[in-house]
């Protein structure tokens, strides 16, 4: 899996946040990040190739002692740079099969063929020739690639410029029509992919058709129609049972050549997905999956792809737990990308809601049955704002009867999260919900469509907006940004905004200055950093697009930069323009502003809205389970 993707934490039981190469996983739709356990394992990289090298070497020389922990023995722990202090290291596994401690492997592992004796590793070889049988020669293995990206992610704290390249290897696979599926953070901020054919020594370059971060799946397509010949796309099959049996194949730190594990579907249900801070449907397996595999298929007993693998789940409690993209999220994908010749994302119904367990709630409601959810707060930015209200309460979503806990029923004898039914939609869908409203029935139409995030999780086109003024340099609020510049330095009461805070509108943004690079101009300012403004000269801040439209319309003789810590600076409008080009000069910044804010300004909300700009406000709490440890409320 790509280097560049980092570990997460999960916790329904903290609200502590992540900082630089480490991305949150959160509930579908809500503004908050909680930390995540769960990890995009990274690829591996030549330094990493070359110290597993060694470390196999020393292995080889002395035999480790029998207690000493799995850590200590094997592990090639990376640190990444900026990371908060409560956050696991990222342990890098070499390709020896190992237990936690130095245990005997468990029940589950031992049917793969594996077993452990002594200090070394003993293998069932009749077990195991049996399978590389039945798997060396099949087709379905040579439609596995792999993948060669090299990086370049923008610097969100000197948001002008980029931050130095590196390259990582993952997996991919054939899907026909001369394309390839693969993570989204396998080639996430990429400037070049090339893949390469089990068995070739040849590489061709890629192109990346389009990226879903949500759901962490990318297309790819290869020009070269060399690479292509005899090619067989691989399948994809239903999804799967649980204990139905699973191989996972890719190209993970150890080797060059293809690698494959075999392990059980060990459970179905609707899954935190770490690079997208999303919520979807997820099929965890026991199967190993290391960092490389990211991207690669996982087939059942057929040969046929039920789903990609993605992630993995890192706790001292837990092991053996991996999981893998299912073929309908992946089929969502992939309709969406041929609708609209691009990904548009999942859909959101925007409200927060509570579950209804408790029948004294229930009466009160003056809810018949045991069913149904109820609203607490509507977004809005969404279609839902304009038709339910709070109090409000969902018991029907499409004609499926939604439960008291939130569920909805799932094949024959499972149920999963309401939150399934909406995912399976497409923005622009229509869909109709039952309600009871003040002890009546009714039914009523809402459009679906993609969330619209104040913070974004991730931003689109890969550089971040800047505009600098006499040396102030301001940029909207973006998770990398917080990620970049930690917790400690954006301060807890931006961090509550950033977490808790709805858009009001479309295009709404939180927009900070990120720091003031020293002039004369801006004296007393200079230790000014990650403060929001709020006020231009009295008119409130709309985005980061409106602030430099204001800028440019102003003619006072003095701009007025009010924040949100009742701190105030004053630039005298004449002076900070004239010095604006030797600032840029002594800096080594290419431009004032970024490109994007080079185009006319349009309001996005228009004078008659009945939003309110001088009397907006942020901060408007928007809370799901993940932050107060209660699993009562949940969005959708």
């Amino acid at each position: 899996m790509a280097v560049a993707a980092a570990a997460f934490w999960f916790t329904a039981l903290s609200s502590t946040t992540t900082c630089r190469c480490s991305l949150s996983s959160q509930p579908l739709f809500a503004t908050s990040r909680p930390p995540s356990r769960f990890f995009v394992p990274k690829s591996a990289t030549p330094s990493q190739n070359q110290e597993h090298n060694q470390r196999k070497k020393s292995l080889n020389k002395s035999p480790p002692p029998t207690r000493v922990s799995h850590t200590e023995r094997e592990a090639v722990t990376q640190k990444c740079p900026g990371r908060s202090k409560g956050e696991r290291l990222f342990s890098n596994v070499d390709d020896r099969n190992t237990n936690k401690n130095g245990r005997s492997q468990s029940t589950s592992f031992k049917s793969f063929g594996v077993q452990r004796k002594g200090k070394g590793v003993q293998f069932d070889s009749k077990e195991l020739q049996v399978e590389t049988g039945n798997l060396q020669d099949s087709n379905f293995l040579n439609a596995v690639v792999k993948v060669y990206c090299t990086h370049t992610a923008p610097d969100y704290s000197l948001p002008w410029q980029k931050q130095r390249q590196f390259t990582s290897t993952g997996s991919a696979f054939m899907i026909g029509d001369g394309k390839l599926l693969t993570n989204a953070h396998c080639v996430e901020h990429d400037t070049q992919v090339k893949v390469k054919r089990r068995g070739d020594d040849t590489k061709y370059v890629a192109k990346v058709l389009a990226r879903g971060v949500e759901c962490d799946i990318a297309l790819l397509s290869v020009e070269s129609e060399e690479f292509w010949k005899g090619a067989e796309p691989l399948h994809f099959g239903h999804l799967p049972r649980l204990q139905d049996a699973v191989t996972v194949v890719g190209y993970p730190l150890g080797g060059d050549t293809i690698s494959v594990t075999k392990g059980v579907v060990s459970r179905i249900e609707v899954t935190s997905y770490a690079h997208g801070s999303s919520e979807l449907l997820g099929i965890q397996i026991d199967a190993a999956v290391n960092p490389g595999n990211s991207g690669g298929p996982a087939f059942n007993d057929d040969g046929e792809c039920i789903g990609v693998a993605f992630q993995v789940y890192r706790s001292d409690d837990v092991e053996n737990i991996g999981y893998v993209i299912p073929t309908t999220v992946v089929s969502h994908f992939l309709q969406d990308y041929e609708r609209n010749g691009k990904y548009t994302g999942f859909p959101s119904l925007g409200v927060l809601l509570q579950k209804l367990e408790n029948p004294a709630l229930r009466a009160c409601l003056k809810v018949p049955s045991n069913e149904g959810v109820l609203i607490r707060k509507v977004e809005p930015t969404s279609d839902a704002h304009n038709t339910l209200k709070e109090g409000d309460v969902i018991v029907s979503f499409d004609g499926v009867r939604v439960g008291c806990e939130g569920t909805v029923p799932f094949r024959s004898t499972e149920r999963i999260a309401f939150r399934y039914l909406i995912s399976q939609k497409f923005a622009g869908d229509t869909t109709e919900l039952g309600i009871i409203r003040a002890g009546e029935l009714m039914k009523v139409q809402i459009v679906l469509s993609p969330r619209v995030d104040l913070v974004p999780y991730h931003i689109e086109g890969g550089q971040p907006s800047y505009l600098i003024v006499a040396g102030l340099v301001f940029t909207p609020l973006s998770e990398p940004l917080i990620q970049e510049e930690c917790e400690d330095s954006i301060g807890l009461k931006l961090l509550t905004k950033a977490r808790y805070s709805l858009a009001n509108f479309k295009g709404e943004q939180i927009v900070v200055l990120s720091q003031v690079l020293a002039n004369e101009v801006n004296i007393g300012y200079e230790d000014i950093s990650n403060e929001q403004i709020l006020k231009l000269n009295g008119k409130r801040i709309r985005n980061i697009h409106h602030l430099a439209h204001l800028l440019d319309s102003c003619k006072d003789k003095y701009l007025v930069f009010e924040f949100a810590d009742n701190f105030l600076v004053v630039l005298e409008r004449e002076a900070a323009l004239a010095t604006s080009a030797s600032i840029l000069k002594d800096y080594g910044i290419p431009a004032e502003r970024s490109s994007d804010l080079m185009e006319p300004y349009v309001d996005s909300i228009g004078q008659n809205d009945a939003v309110d700009q001088q009397e907006l406000e942020f901060g408007d709490s928007a809370v799901s389970n993940s932050e107060f440890g209660f699993d009562g409320l949940l969005w959708a």
